[in-house]
């Protein structure tokens, strides 16, 4: 009796991998040292992986009470086979772990991790995640740095590229 043995594909043949683009802040605590420890988290079990990183700048607060430390703000582009809510729970997970605790709509955080919009240009419109993120075309330090690793990639609700959107708000 010989058995026979059907070829199978490794799992990465057969899944669709999504690039995302997330928002990456911190203005509490050692404000690098979390966001370096988030990126390894993310990376941890291989699910996720950022692709490419920006440049963290440090920019002054938007929104919220006054009297803000200044964040240290990038974007990192995650290629994963998540989908977006999944990939949402994995950053509020993230968050939770690294010290996040959600008192006040934009008030100071330890870490901020957001989705900010997908390459294919897909739209998410849920009770608890809006792809494209609602706010992204009106914020230089998300355009800053999406602009530095996305230039190309288009906001499916407007139509303009991230580089157009970005000369259009910080000139």
């Amino acid at each position: 009796m010989g058995e026979t043995s059907a070829v199978r594909r490794p799992p990465s043949d057969v899944r669709r991998h999504s690039r995302y683009a997330i928002g990456v802040g911190s203005n509490r605590g050692d404000r690098a040292g979390t966001i370096a420890l988030a990126r390894s988290l993310l990376e941890a079990d291989g699910a996720c992986r950022v692709v490419a990183a920006s440049q963290v700048r440090e920019t002054t607060p938007v929104g919220g009470p006054g009297g803000q430390d200044a964040y240290l703000n990038g974007v990192w582009l995650v290629e994963t086979d998540l989908g977006p809510h999944q990939l949402l729970h994995r950053l509020q997970t993230i968050e939770s772990a690294l010290g996040r605790v959600r008192t006040m709509r934009w008030g100071a955080r330890t870490l901020d991790l957001d989705v900010l919009l997908c390459e294919d240009g897909q739209v998410v419109s849920s009770a608890v995640l809006d792809v494209p993120h609602p706010r992204l075309h009106g914020r230089a330090f998300v355009l800053d740095g999406l602009a530095e690793v996305a230039p190309h990639w288009r906001h499916p609700v407007i139509g303009r590229s991230v580089a157009e959107l970005h000369r259009d708000l910080c000139g």
